[in-house]
Formats: C-alpha cells, sequence, structure tokens
C-alpha cells in the first residue's frame, strides 16, 4: 500500500503549523471529530494529525480486514503506517481509551517514531482479575454487552453511550457518542469491542520506553483509577495526574481541563529538555 493509500485509508487530516507531529488517536466507537474541543488549541505550535481507525469515521470501510483487525496489533501497525507515510519522526501522540492501547504498542515496536505519550483513561485490561488486578469488568458482564451487540445493536449504543460518557446532567454528550456508535458498521463494531474488552496487554506496559503521561478521570466505569494507577506502576518514565473531570471522555466533557494538562505537561517536558541540553 503506497503513501496515498495508507493516508486515504485511514482519512488522515494534517493541520497546524509546527514542526512537531501531535497525532490525535480516539477511542472505540469514536472517530477523529471527538478531538474537535481541543485540537485548535494546538494547531499554532504543533502539527496536528487527525485520522480514523479503519471501520470508523470516513475511514475506507473497504480496507477492513477481520484476520488484520482481530487484535489491536493491527490497528496499531495503522499508526505506523500513518507515520511512516508522513514521514514522522519523534512525534507526540495523544491516545484516548482503546486509542491510548493502541498507541502504546505502536512506540513498543518502533520507539524512534515517538517523543512523548499521552494517555487518556488507558487501560491495559478491562476484565478484573481477582485478587490482584481491577479492571473494572466482571467477564458475564462483557460477554452480556457483546450479546447485546450481535441482537439489539441501537439498543446497545443507547445503553452504553451514556455508561461511558457520564456526565448525566449534559445528555447531549451521550447522544453525541450513541450517533457516533450507530454510524459504525455492527459487524466491525462488534469485532473492535471484542478486540478492545476482552483484551490483556498487562505485560507489554514494562517495554514502553517512550516517556508518557496518563490522564485518569476521577470517575471513570470504563477505566477505574485502579486501571489508570496500574498502567502508571508498570511504565517507567510516565506520570500520573488525576483529573477533576468525570465519565470516559474528558476531551469532550472537560477540553479545559484536558487542554491545560496536556499544556503543562509538555511545558515542563520541554524545559528538562532544554535543561539537559545546556549541561
Amino acid at each position: 500500500m503506497d503513501k496515498q493509500q495508507i493516508l486515504i485509508r485511514n482519512n488522515v487530516k494534517v493541520t497546524g503549523s509546527g514542526s512537531v507531529a501531535l497525532i490525535f488517536a480516539h477511542g472505540f466507537g469514536c472517530d477523529q471529530n471527538m478531538w474537535r474541543l481541543i485540537v485548535p488549541n494546538f494547531e499554532e505550535k504543533y502539527k496536528v494529525v487527525l485520522f480514523d481507525f479503519v471501520g470508523s469515521g470516513n475511514s475506507d470501510i473497504q480496507s477492513y480486514d477481520p484476520s488484520r483487525y482481530h487484535d489491536l496489533y493491527g490497528y496499531a501497525q495503522d499508526v505506523l503506517d500513518i507515520c511512516s507515510a508522513l514521514e514522522l519522526k519523534n512525534a507526540i501522540l495523544v491516545g484516548h481509551s482503546v486509542g491510548a492501547t493502541i498507541g502504546m504498542l505502536a512506540s513498543i515496536q518502533r520507539p524512534d517514531y515517538f517523543d512523548r505519550l499521552v494517555l487518556i483513561g488507558p487501560s491495559a485490561r478491562y476484565l478484573n482479575d481477582w485478587p490482584d488486578y481491577i479492571g473494572g469488568f466482571e467477564r458475564e458482564d462483557l460477554v452480556a454487552l457483546l450479546d447485546m451487540m450481535d441482537q439489539n445493536f441501537q439498543g446497545w449504543a443507547s445503553y452504553l453511550a451514556p455508561v461511558i460518557m457520564g456526565n448525566t446532567d449534559r445528555p447531549e454528550l451521550s447522544e453525541e457518542l450513541k450517533q457516533n456508535f450507530c454510524a459504525t458498521d455492527p459487524k466491525v463494531a462488534r469485532r473492535f469491542a471484542e478486540a478492545t474488552f476482552l483484551s490483556d496487554y498487562r505485560k507489554e506496559l514494562s517495554k514502553v520506553v517512550v516517556p508518557s503521561l496518563i490522564l485518569q478521570c476521577s470517575e471513570d466505569v470504563i477505566a477505574p483509577l485502579e486501571a489508570g494507577a496500574y498502567v502508571h506502576e508498570q511504565m517507567k518514565g510516565s506520570e500520573f495526574r488525576l483529573m477533576d473531570a468525570t465519565g470516559h471522555c474528558p476531551h469532550l466533557s472537560h477540553p479545559d481541563e484536558t487542554i491545560r494538562l496536556i499544556s503543562e505537561y509538555f511545558a515542563s517536558t520541554n524545559s528538562i529538555q532544554e535543561s539537559e541540553l545546556h549541561t
């Protein structure tokens, strides 16, 4: 697949005017439009790269291959393909939810492509593994959700969207997420959900060598505090920030706080890099 085909496959959009690339990787059931409230704040200083995972948004659905995307490594390869097509090096990847996990997997394979990671609501495993690990869900709960997708996709979307979004006082947020779910091919969404929610990438965390910021919402039923803390504990060189934001999508529900914490992290790491240059 040539460079142009890759850019079409993942509906890649490039904006901004900076020399450092800032790549945004969306979460399950979402697309690049979910970043619209925070992207404008970074376009002056960064080359912003937006894309849709295959099967999401305006990606090329004809490129969807069940064998390639049966686990998250296929999606991670898409990220690496985009970096190669755009000739990116030392980029910063901002990943939300499963997009954070995919970004971590991509960075393990090609750490030279990435300077830093920003992981919003990450989880290496959504299933509880008692007594040592809390992911937030019991297997029977997730199996029931997957069965609901098969039997009543609209009903599944209506149920899960408010659970993920939280912030019940702002129903328009859940409605947007529901519409995103419903715009996805049900079979593709079902396979992506299984690859996401039944996965276990805990053993991969220690392989991440790229400095990372973990943003954890204070109340998040999808990626609870214990899951985010576990990612932080296992990833050397990571920083952990507990947000005032609630729900699982702070870039939509609490964009100002999300922008502030990301900007503070960039400023602090830039200061460290500058001081190292002068020593």
